[in-house]
């Protein structure tokens, strides 16, 4: 764990490295929450894993629909429902 401890660094003068110094500090501390919160994070990544397997299935079954309808009847399609919708408001 010594090397994921952060350090703490006391400045006193502009250094023409600090710039790289503070970037290679920030990144190993974005590496060890990424690695902290990983196994936090099994969950999250599930739910979203799933919903967005969701998105893409409905989206492909709309597409199927949509070739299956042809341009024409798809045409109206849309009109009926933007009657259902003008009137439902």
């Amino acid at each position: 764990m010594a090397d994921e401890e952060f350090k703490v660094k006391e400045l006193v003068e502009l250094n023409t490295n600090a710039g790289d110094e503070y970037q290679e500090a920030m990144m190993h501390r974005v590496e060890y929450f990424a690695k902290k919160n990983a196994k936090n994070s099994v969950f999250n990544n599930m739910v979203q894993n799933t919903l967005i397997k969701s998105i893409g299935t409905i989206l492909d079954l709309k597409v199927k629909v949509d070739n299956a309808i042809g341009e024409e009847n798809m045409k109206k399609v849309h009109d009926f429902l933007d009657e259902i919708l003008l009137f439902g408001l």
